[in-house]
């Protein structure tokens, strides 16, 4: 396992990017600079073009600028870029273009609105796992892409040299454990961020999180309590924290907050969304509070060394 690989399976914590924008709607490259080094001085991980990051609501040319944008930064924490959309050949040029930037890994999302089968979703991932010069994180999130990936589809690619997790976001818990029995060659993330001390029973080995744009120290703390099994205080706060991020269509409430704090010159989002659904901050404003509160209250496990929590594998 060389050095790259290393640092992709220790890391704990994935934040999935925000695309920070000006108010014409054109992307921030300044502020997506300030929030890439902001979460590798935190220690995660980051996921560029998610749907948090709005991917799908921007061009290629948008796309490509971002991934190169992030990997010239040269930083100490491993790169992710989605991988979505319908057709398969453009999914595959993607992979090609960003394999030149240098990128870590991918995270490869089933085809939206085909809702294929077996057979459709082997060929979807086994052709874009063997497109990628790096590992894969496959996604499952049936509340976007329409169909829940079948067990069925994960054996049969789990073998591929390239397939490396799961990014597990349907909210049912028999399908999380059904991964974790029948697919035991890959690794398991929660894709959402209130299920992470429930699923730290089920060995999940972290967290691709929306909360970590706000709270990239906090929530690395967070994730790595859950893991070490020291869930005091943070089934409600984390609970509260994610029902204000999430209160809205995400990433609205996301970018609200973080301009708000100054993080972002703009809460501006690409068409359709738009932070006019939101009509209150006070409930962002309360959580982010609260969640300063515990990070400065709470202190470091002892079992934050990673290897301590989840092994070196």
């Amino acid at each position: 396992m060389n050095q790259t690989t290393q640092n992709i399976h220790n890391t704990v914590l994935w934040t999935a990017l925000v695309t920070p924008m000006h108010e014409d709607g054109s992307v921030d490259f300044d502020s997506l600079v300030s929030l890439a080094k902001r979460q590798a001085n935190a220690g995660n991980g980051i996921t560029l073009l998610g749907s948090t990051g709005e991917g799908l609501a921007l061009n290629a040319s948008e796309q490509f600028a971002i991934v190169e944008c992030v990997t010239k930064l040269a930083l100490d924490v491993p790169i992710m870029v989605a991988v979505g959309g319908y057709n398969l050949a453009a999914q595959q040029a993607w992979i090609s273009q960003c394999d030149q930037l240098g990128v870590d890994a991918y995270l490869i999302a089933s085809p939206i609105y085909a809702k294929p089968g077996v057979q459709g979703l082997t060929h979807w991932f086994q052709t874009l796992l063997s497109q990628a010069n790096a590992p894969c994180m496959i996604y499952n999130v049936p509340s976007r892409s329409g169909v829940n990936i079948p067990v069925a589809a994960i054996q049969n690619i789990q073998d591929h040299p390239n397939c490396w997790a799961i990014k597990e976001a349907s909210g049912d818990l028999n399908t999380i454990l059904n991964f974790r029995q029948h697919c035991p060659k890959v690794a398991l993330y929660s894709g959402e961020d209130a299920m992470m001390p429930y699923l730290a029973g089920a060995d999940v080995q972290g967290l691709v999180s929306v909360a970590g744009n706000v709270w990239p120290k906090a929530t690395n703390r967070y994730v790595k309590q859950a893991l070490a099994g020291e869930h005091k205080g943070l089934f409600p706060l984390w609970h509260n924290a994610v029902a204000a991020l999430f209160q809205v269509a995400s990433p609205i409430a996301t970018k609200v907050l973080m301009a708000e704090k100054g993080l972002l010159i703009s809460p501006k989002l690409r068409e359709p969304l738009t932070e006019k659904e939101l009509s209150t901050s006070q409930q962002l404003t309360e959580i982010d509070q609260q969640i300063n509160q515990w990070l400065t209250q709470s202190q470091p496990s002892e079992a934050n060394n990673i290897q301590q929590i989840i092994g070196v594998k």
